[in-house]
C-alpha cells in the first residue's frame, strides 16, 4: 500500500472516529435524555464540525485539513481533560461551580469506574489528533 492508499485510509478513520463519537452523544442526549452540562456542549461544538470537514476532506482528497483538525482537536483535548477532571479529582470536582441547570462534576456513566462521557471524548479527540498528526507528517513527506 503506497503512502497516498494509507493516508485516504487515516483519514477516513479520523473521520469515522469523529461520526461514532457525534453519534454517541445524541444517544446519550437524545435517547438516555442526559442533559449535556456546559462543557459538554463546548466538547460537541468542537467535535460536530469534524463530521462535516473531514467528510468534505476525504471527498476532495484535501490532505491539507491535517493541520485544523490538530488545532480543533487539541482544543477538544485541553476541554475534555479539565471536564474529566472536574469528574475525577476530588478537589476540583469539591470547588467545581455548576454551570447550569447541570453540573460538569455530575457523571452520568462511569463505567468500570474510570470510563465517563468526557473520557469518551477525550478518546475521540485524542485518536482524531494523533491520526490527523501521522497524516500532516505523511503530508509533508509528500511535499518535500
Amino acid at each position: 500500500m503506497d503512502k497516498k492508499d494509507s493516508r485516504e485510509s487515516i483519514l477516513f478513520a479520523a473521520w469515522a472516529t469523529s461520526v461514532i463519537a457525534v453519534f454517541g452523544s445524541l444517544y446519550f442526549s437524545e435517547i438516555r435524555q442526559y442533559e449535556p452540562c456546559e462543557l459538554c456542549w463546548y466538547q460537541r461544538i468542537l467535535m460536530y464540525p469534524f463530521s462535516l470537514i473531514l467528510g468534505i476532506a476525504i471527498v476532495i482528497k484535501d490532505y491539507r485539513i491535517s493541520l485544523y483538525s490538530m488545532i480543533l482537536s487539541g482544543l477538544g483535548i485541553l476541554v475534555s481533560l479539565y471536564h474529566y477532571c472536574l469528574q475525577k479529582v476530588p478537589f476540583l470536582a469539591d470547588n467545581a461551580d455548576t454551570c447550569g441547570r447541570v453540573p460538569c462534576s455530575g457523571q452520568y456513566i462511569n463505567w468500570l469506574g474510570f470510563i465517563t462521557i468526557p473520557f469518551l471524548a477525550l478518546t475521540a479527540f485524542m485518536i482524531i489528533f494523533i491520526l490527523s498528526f501521522i497524516l500532516w507528517k505523511r503530508t509533508k513527506e509528500r511535499n518535500e
